[in-house]
């Protein structure tokens, strides 16, 4: 089975793509497929999402004429992008998660797409989102560089790194050492 046949299976299943259809139908969106088993909603009315384009499962729902969407190849990549996302997420289940990675890239930027995983994962700048610097109180002292701090210290995002790193790892070998000893007796 293809990607694309996965993708659309998937989100039949999770029911993604009717939710897609209802949405798309409700704001006066005409369908016509597009290939790879996506389907456009072309010239969507309602005023929710703001945004010249959204995707909901297998189906690409935008503001702008089906030409002129399709024709967007990189817009039209990101949404195919958010469908495979769908798809992997478990269909609607996305929309929460969607939101949480909204309101936690709003939070550390002062904007819902530029730190957003799901934004970022399929092609900031294909989605028309530029990068944005963290807010200034979030952002890390640049003064010092690296291991400048107290002698003989590391510098902390390294120390903590190599703790967690230690950690797993003796949690691994711990784990791997227990289920060896009980195979064995």
């Amino acid at each position: 089975m293809t990607r694309h046949r996965w993708r659309l299976a998937a989100n039949i299943l999770n029911g993604s793509t009717l939710t897609g259809i209802v949405v798309a139908s409700a704001g006066g969106a005409r369908f016509r497929p597009a290939g790879d088993g996506l389907l456009v909603g072309a010239g969507y009315r309602l005023p929710v999402p703001p945004a010249p384009a959204f995707c909901l499962g297998n189906v690409l729902v935008t503001r702008l004429g089906y030409a002129t969407f399709t024709g967007e190849v990189r817009l039209f990549a990101h949404e195919a992008r958010h469908a495979t996302q769908y798809a992997c997420c478990g269909g609607v289940l996305m929309l929460p998660l969607y939101g949480i990675a909204a309101a936690v890239s709003w939070a550390l930027c002062g904007d819902f797409g530029a730190r957003n995983v799901f934004e970022q994962r399929a092609g900031l700048a294909d989605g028309g989102y530029t990068e944005k610097d963290l807010r200034p109180v979030l952002r890390r002292r640049t003064s010092r560089p690296p291991g400048a701090g107290r002698p003989g210290r590391r510098d902390q995002a390294t120390s903590n790194r190599s703790r967690f790193v230690t950690f797993v790892h003796a949690a691994t070998k711990s784990l791997t050492n227990f289920s060896l000893a009980s195979s064995v007796a």
